[in-house]
């Protein structure tokens, strides 16, 4: 029986630590359903510069090397507003699904960036990017509220949204932290 209990305990310190070294970025992701919409709160550390983080959230072209996004282009900039237009492509049920819109962003340098879609195949789209320095890595924190505009069910929707928005978080807190932009980018 003891060894049993020793057994079980391995198991759980070995998962423990592996679950700590799958998530070298500390994502935290919350998606909650209520009304038709989608609250998502999420963040992840990396460990780089506000300066750089703020760069790389405002890279809104380099957007198209997240899963998902296939098309992520600049339409207009006037002072701290910047117009992007977005495609994004996913499968849900084996049913591949296209979303298109035209989000806009109001940047305030190197602490938010706040969005909210002006068109597009959402009801809704809006939330915002805080960004907080500590030590020697950033603090990425996301909100938003996502209300679709879909014939697929809400059921199916909120399946999809909570399997796949911790990978795309990940795979920017990776992406994040392998940032280098030249000096052109350096806090003002």
């Amino acid at each position: 029986m003891k060894w049993i209990i020793c057994l079980f305990l391995s198991l759980s310190t070995m998962h423990s630590y592996a679950q700590e070294n799958a998530n070298p970025y500390d994502v935290q992701v919350s998606v909650i359903s209520e009304d038709g919409h989608f609250k998502i709160v999420a963040s992840y550390q990396a460990p780089i510069d506000i300066c750089t983080a703020y760069a790389f959230l405002t890279d809104y072209e380099g957007a198209k090397n997240i899963p998902g996004i296939i098309e992520s282009k600049v339409i207009s900039r006037s002072r701290n507003k910047v117009r992007v237009r977005r495609a994004i492509r996913e499968e849900i049920l084996f049913f591949p699904v296209e979303m298109k819109s035209l989000v806009e962003y109001t940047e305030t340098p190197n602490k938010l960036i706040a969005f909210e879609q002006v068109s597009g195949d959402n009801k809704q789209y809006r939330g915002a990017w805080r960004l907080t320095e500590a030590k020697d890595k950033t603090l990425f924190k996301y909100e938003a509220i996502v209300e679709p505009n879909s014939i697929i069910p809400s059921i199916v929707i909120e399946y999809f949204v909570r399997n796949s928005i911790r990978a795309r978080f990940e795979s920017m807190a990776q992406r994040a932290a392998q940032t280098k932009f030249s000096d052109s980018f350096a806090c003002n």
